[in-house]
């Protein structure tokens, strides 16, 4: 079943005589359950893509559907309930709330939704085992490590069970061990509690852990590969050959 559907999307920035075109007539689908990573150079339009699909960015042209609606015609409080309802965000700088304790961080999310405090509760102690953070809840992010923060800032966004978690760069401010625990983490979020997943990375070792990569480049589809019966080792390397034949600055994907 495809729960988000991509057709024909264009993205213009700028003034007629000085027009760049982010994305060019791009159009994919996303099974419910599959972690998609999107992959190019700085500038290929990977970004721009994840900002259309979360609604932060207009489309110029073009449709997007989640679970058959055509979010890109919400406005208003309908836009503002698609946000806070359907989809789950997880940014690379983590954006918890300094004042509040990792618990707070991630009850505010059912908060808002009017959710009952007992059933909060509840919610918070199951996310929190299943993402190892028990032990920081009590916390404020300002005494967590940068990798408990983001799986904080996961627990925050799949809480809701959102029908899309977006995530841009999410490894990107962590070193190698946490962001190798949070892809874990991620994996067991996708596998387990069918989250559907759609992730920006420059990171090969990173776009490894995903069911499908799609490469940007030029605001186009250069080329996609699924990971199928492959160990993640052969599909990094799989990744890496394409990283290679995308050219450019090779340290850009690696």
């Amino acid at each position: 079943m495809s729960i988000l559907k991509v057709e024909k999307i264009e993205k213009y920035y700028g003034s007629r005589s000085s027009l760049t075109k982010a994305i060019d007539n791009i159009s994919f689908e996303v099974e419910k359950g599959e972690f998609v990573t999107f992959m190019g150079a700085s500038g290929s339009g990977k970004t721009t893509l994840l900002n259309v699909i979360s609604t932060i960015d207009r489309l110029t042209a073009g449709h997007i559907y989640v679970s058959g609606k055509d979010i890109t015609k919400l406005k208003g409080n309908e836009l503002n309930k698609f946000r806070r309802e359907e989809l789950g965000f997880i940014f690379q700088d983590f954006n918890l709330l300094d004042t509040l304790t990792a618990y707070e961080n991630i009850a505010l999310a059912l908060s808002i939704q009017n959710v009952k405090a007992i059933d909060i509760d509840r919610q918070i102690k199951k996310v929190a085992l299943e993402l190892d953070i028990k032990d920081v809840l009590d916390k404020f992010p300002y005494q967590m490590s940068g990798g408990q923060k983001q799986r904080v800032a996961s627990a925050r966004a799949v809480i809701t069970n959102p029908k899309l978690i977006l995530a841009d760069e999410p490894t990107g401010a962590l070193d190698s061990k946490s962001a190798r625990m949070l892809l874990e983490k991620f994996n067991y979020l996708n596998k387990n509690l069918e989250a559907t997943i759609l992730m920006v990375t420059h990171d090969a070792f990173t776009a490894s852990y995903a069911d499908r990569v799609i490469f940007i480049k030029d605001g186009k589809i250069f080329k996609e590969l699924h990971k199928g019966e492959n160990s993640r080792k052969e599909f990094f390397d799989k990744i890496i050959d394409v990283v290679t034949l995308l050219g450019g600055d090779l340290s850009d994907a690696l």
